[in-house]
């Protein structure tokens, strides 16, 4: 048996060419709604932007604003078509959707670690074939609602390492790892080989 190959990617601008919670809450939700809710957050959205330990707290605001009593299913039936939407409407990167593919090709794990929510990450990851989505989860109370907070902490920084750590187990990993943003850095650091996504496309794999 040879060395597990697990190759780990970002998404928001790495798999996709730009953001995409702020488009699907327009989606889920409309664009008024969103435009008002951000209105009313106003000095809370601008500390999360400026200040890094502010910013989970203030998408979590956002989120709440928008998406707290909603039903869950419902939500997640929009998820779905969001993802398929993302898939199909040339809203992600070619270079590194080939590269994700050539890895699936040949035979490793792939799996997303974002600190998008799975609500749509993880129609997504089984529209790509992945082996896992690990991402932001969002609270659901006993009736089937969500509350608007999230389920365990935000997908992002050190915590996309803790997390992609527990899916590894235990076990020796050649990772790969690809991110496109200061958030992604500890995981690009943990990974033997690691990608960092810019403008210039992905080359492809020699």
């Amino acid at each position: 048996m040879g060395e597990r190959v697990v190759a780990a990617f970002d998404v928001d601008g790495t798999l996709t060419r730009r953001d995409s919670l702020g488009p699907f809450l327009a989606y889920a939700c409309g664009r008024r709604a969103v435009i008002a809710a951000a209105a009313r957050l106003t000095p809370e959205l601008a500390r999360g932007a400026l200040r890094r330990d502010e910013r989970d707290r203030a998408k979590e605001r956002l989120i709440e604003a928008l998406l707290r009593d909603r039903d869950a299913a419902e939500l997640g039936e929009r998820g779905r078509r969001y993802a398929a939407g993302l898939h199909r409407d040339g809203r992600m990167r070619d270079d590194t959707l080939r590269r994700l593919a050539w890895h699936l090709a040949e035979g490793h794990d792939v799996v997303l670690v974002s600190a998008s929510p799975t609500v749509y990450l993880d129609p997504l990851g089984e529209a790509l074939g992945v082996t896992a989505v690990v991402s932001t989860r969002l609270e659901v109370d006993g009736s089937g609602r969500l509350t608007g907070r999230f389920d365990g902490p935000n997908v992002r920084g050190a915590e996309k390492v803790r997390r992609l750590r527990a899916w590894l187990g235990a076990g020796t990993v050649e990772l790969w790892a690809y991110g496109n943003s200061t958030d992604d850095e500890p995981m690009l650091a943990l990974a033997e080989f690691p990608h960092r996504i810019g403008r210039r496309p992905l080359p492809p794999v020699a």
